[in-house]
């Protein structure tokens, strides 16, 4: 991804806020794993240092055990609700806490390889959209494979690259299918990527958000804040970052890191 990150002289103050749990049901603990040296999490929050136009960084944590590992490698940590029912409201807790702040950037403790160019993107387009109280990214689906997983999130934009839907079903759906979707420039198809930027404005009252019928069937949480109104800008990227979800994800990111 290039480092032309389109940040303009515009003032925005954002933090990058890494929202971290400590239980993991299909990897246990995965923050923790330390098997390169270093624990997942720091491998995170050294990536995210790297990126410009953020006034800082923070991981918000939920367990005693995280806040100590952040400490002991000199990160910022801030301990939230272990109760907190998803990273958003995780996120949400650190922007109460900090007036100074426009924007937050949040990045998820599993993505090591983040491309830092991403997350100044993210911050580029809250600064060039102002009516966005969200920002978010999305990279092009090559594979059918990936384009008919349910795990793979799609979603659709507008001709002003603002999200329409997101889905994990194929959108658009083909009534007749040709190969050549997965090859048209610009991409038909996007995959959503986890990482969003977040006006503090908006974080303040997310809470007050109800849940909404087509977050309940998808599942997906930026359902909601779609359906009630709020409009999320979409940057598109070349690539995705490669998360950990698993422990042979876990496998070859170390031996990424070995090599």
């Amino acid at each position: 991804m290039s480092r032309d990150s389109g940040i303009s002289s515009v003032s925005l103050r954002a933090e990058i806020v890494i929202p971290a749990r400590l239980a993991s049901t299909r990897l246990p603990e995965k923050m923790l794993l330390a098997e390169t040296g270093k624990p997942l999490i720091q491998h995170t929050y050294e990536t995210a240092i790297r990126a410009r136009g953020a006034v800082g960084v923070t991981v918000a944590v939920d367990h005693p055990r995280l806040l100590e590992a952040v400490k002991n490698f000199g990160g910022s940590v801030q301990m939230t609700d272990p109760a907190a029912a998803s990273g958003t409201d995780r996120v949400a807790e650190v922007a109460r806490s900090r007036p100074d702040l426009d924007a937050i950037i949040n990045v998820q403790g599993d993505e090591p390889e983040m491309d830092p160019a991403a997350i100044e993107t993210c911050i580029a387009l809250l600064q060039q959209n102002p009516d966005a109280a969200i920002a978010t990214l999305a990279t092009p689906i090559r594979s059918k494979q990936s384009l008919e997983d349910p795990a793979c999130v799609k979603v659709i934009l507008d001709h002003h690259g603002r999200a329409i839907y997101f889905s994990r079903s194929v959108i658009p759906h083909p009534r007749d299918w040709d190969d050549s979707y997965l090859n048209q420039s610009p991409p038909l198809y996007l995959q959503h990527l986890g990482i969003y930027g977040y006006r503090r404005e908006f974080l303040l009252k997310v809470g007050t958000v109800p849940k909404s019928p087509l977050e309940e069937v998808e599942k997906l949480e930026q359902l909601r804040f779609l359906q009630a109104g709020y409009s999320i800008v979409v940057g598109v990227v070349p690539e995705a970052p490669r998360g950990i979800d698993t422990r042979a994800d876990y496998e070859a990111f170390v031996r990424r890191q070995q090599g």
